[in-house]
């Protein structure tokens, strides 16, 4: 029986339906951790019976299919596959698999939510009154304000309806779609859609590469912009991001990625007006399971020797 090796606790947290289609295509899943991601250690030593990895945001590197010459495929149990060596896995012949647009809806309500939170100050003024305090937090209304969406696959079409219901003036940057692709929105270029009252971005990072918005970049939005990053930590400096929001420069932020998980140290959780959440745009249930059932799909495909519905490799 084809052992297949889970190293994400999220995975059918809050749908059986995967874990039944793995049992019932004779396929063995162990998950030796519920309460957090596999430890690399254990990832090495484990993956060496793994016919199949299931995986979170863990590397996937050289090393991990060196330990594993039993391995046929790895499903990122996700949209983003960064973490992923893609030329490791095609020397060593594992394909790869995802879950394109499994959480797309839950990472774009996250995002609009962190929007409203920041605009309206909502997480302070609760701790506020926690405190013992009733303070009237002024904040700013969302109708009339213009939206910069850097990266235009779903989650930011989602997102770019959600303000356009609110009131919204959107702009998107997408280099890789055809000009046809943004229906009503306005597309324009990286400089232009940065230039936003909100900026919000839905971009994969490129692992070792600088942030996107560096300090020069995030120096020059506008003072007072809101900035929004439910994608990839690494898109963002994050130490310019806080001296720009202790200095007023950027008005406020909501991260729920960042360059190092969790953020530890980062000046982020001292700057003002941020709302900061662990990484939970995709942890909504009703994803989870999409997800679970999608990547389990990829890996019975590729375990059948079929071909994958959404392969990377």
């Amino acid at each position: 029986m084809s052992l297949t090796l889970i190293t994400t606790p999220t995975f059918g947290r809050f749908a059986t339906e995967p874990w039944d289609l793995l049992r019932d295509a004779g396929v063995r899943a162990e998950r030796p951790r519920e309460d957090g991601p596999l430890p690399r250690a254990d990832l090495l030593a484990r993956a060496g019976e793994a016919e199949a990895l299931i995986v979170g945001l863990d590397p996937i590197d050289a090393e991990v299919f060196a330990a594993a010459p039993r391995l046929k495929v790895v499903a990122k149990h996700g949209v983003g596959y960064d973490n992923i060596d893609l030329d490791a896995a095609r020397e060593h012949g594992v394909r790869v698999v995802y879950a394109p647009g499994s959480n797309s809806r839950a990472v774009a309500e996250l995002t609009f939510g962190l929007l409203l939170d920041v605009a309206r100050g909502i997480s302070a003024n609760d701790r506020a009154v926690r405190d013992g305090g009733w303070p009237k937090t002024f904040g700013v209304e969302l109708a009339g304000r213009g939206l910069g969406i850097v990266g235009f696959g779903r989650i930011g079409r989602m997102l770019a309806g959600y303000a356009a219901a609110f009131g919204m003036h959107v702009t998107a940057h997408d280099p890789y779609l055809p000009a046809d692709a943004f229906g009503d929105v306005a597309s324009a270029d990286l400089d232009t859609t940065l230039d936003s009252d909100v900026v919000s971005l839905h971009l994969p990072a490129v692992p070792g590469a600088t942030p996107l918005l560096d300090r020069q970049r995030l120096t020059a939005m506008r003072k007072g912009a809101i900035l929004l990053n439910a994608a990839r930590g690494g898109l963002v400096d994050e130490e310019a991001a806080a001296e720009l929001l202790h200095s007023g420069h950027l008005g406020g932020a909501g991260f729920d990625a960042f360059a190092v998980e969790p953020p530890g140290d980062s000046r982020l959780l001292s700057a003002p007006n941020v709302v900061l959440t662990a990484h939970i745009g995709a942890c909504s249930r009703e994803a989870n399971r999409a997800m679970g059932i999608a990547v389990v799909e990829g890996v019975l495909a590729v375990l059948d020797g079929s071909e994958p519905r959404h392969a990377a490799v």
